[in-house]
């Protein structure tokens, strides 16, 4: 079976062709970035513009790259949602819209089922069950994952995101957008130790997630009157280091609530190479594995969706003929199940 998938539901155009004989055949990315980085921020109608601009030449140029006529396509798959609401109208009525024009079904995929799956593209690939971290500039969730359309929501942020306290910390320091990897790559040239930030919820019950106060602890230091330029690379990486700390933490503490022994990471955040190798120590004292998508995949992307759309039929999804264009901006994950 040969999918395409469409993933539109914030600032980055992604399509792809997965085959569930052969694997992923080609994928294309736009992002938006430097349109956005005027304004410091996504603006969602000139997103919503941009995905209408871009999604044709994509589309001709991953079919292209995977040697795929038209004809050949089985199923188109598209981000339903969470997302900007007018982004994923987009990619939604732009699927169902090919999809009609030949006469083939379309899958509606949840844009977090395909950051959570995202991992099983990459090599070593990691068993059901698994405990998943999502981090990303929306979300921060730590799910325990059965099988495909089988998760259960263990924890997630009360507030801001990890990925959205990483841009809004990044603008308090004046750097461009996207703040987060611009402020991670500032975190490398500091000294974590050099401010005293705080570690919200970090011996809470629970297994929840707060940054908003830690984004505040920044601003203060920011505004304070002893505050100079120099420091901002110091401040980055106490930033940076003090989500990290909440982070590990929580997915430690979620492993032996769990008894998981596999750990994956997906979403943006998860390109962060401190996180990635604070896990890595974590996993080593603690006995679970860790696994990741490739880099390029930690973002949104359409190979992810038509990865996912591609696991949701093997295990016995059904695709839709009717036409109506399905799009559920704050769709949540937690009980998601298979059909």
């Amino acid at each position: 079976m040969r999918i395409l998938g469409i993933e539109s539901s914030c600032d980055e155009t992604g399509v792809a062709l997965y085959d569930t004989s052969y694997g992923l055949l080609a994928h294309c990315l736009h992002t938006q970035a430097r349109m956005h980085a005027t304004y410091g921020g996504v603006v969602p109608e000139l997103a919503s513009r941009d995905h209408v601009r871009r999604l044709p030449a994509l589309v001709r140029e991953v079919l292209a790259a995977g040697k795929t006529d038209w004809s050949e396509l089985d199923v188109v798959a598209y981000t339903a949602g969470p997302g900007l609401a007018g982004a994923l109208l987009v990619g939604a009525s732009f699927a169902e819209s090919l999809a009609l024009s030949l006469n083939k079904p379309t899958l509606p995929v949840h844009h977090l089922e395909g950051h959570l799956l995202s991992p099983l593209l990459t090599e070593p690939r990691p068993e059901f069950p698994f405990l998943a971290l999502l981090v990303s500039g929306g979300h921060t969730q730590l799910m325990a994952v059965r099988a495909v359309g089988d998760y259960r929501l263990l924890g997630e942020t009360i507030d801001d995101a990890a990925g959205e306290a990483f841009d809004k910390t990044a603008k308090l320091l004046g750097l461009g957008y996207p703040g987060g990897p611009a402020l991670a790559a500032l975190a490398e040239r500091g000294d974590p130790a050099r401010f005293a930030l705080p570690r919200p919820l970090l011996h809470a019950p629970t297994l929840d997630f707060s940054f908003s106060g830690l984004k505040t602890a920044v601003a203060l230091k920011v505004g304070s009157p002893d505050w100079r330029p120099e420091y901002a690379a110091d401040l980055a990486a106490s930033f940076q280091e003090a989500v990290v700390d909440v982070l590990v933490a929580k997915t430690v503490a979620a492993v032996r609530a769990t008894g998981l022994s596999r750990v994956v990471v997906a979403g943006g955040v998860g390109a962060n190479r401190r996180l990635r190798e604070a896990l890595a120590v974590a996993g080593a004292e603690q006995g679970f594995a860790v696994f990741y998508p490739d880099v390029a995949l930690c973002t949104d992307n359409g190979a992810m969706i038509a990865f996912a759309a591609a696991l949701r039929l093997e295990a016995g999804a059904s695709v839709k003929w009717d036409r109506r264009i399905e799009v559920h901006p704050r769709w949540a994950l937690e009980g998601l199940r298979q059909g």
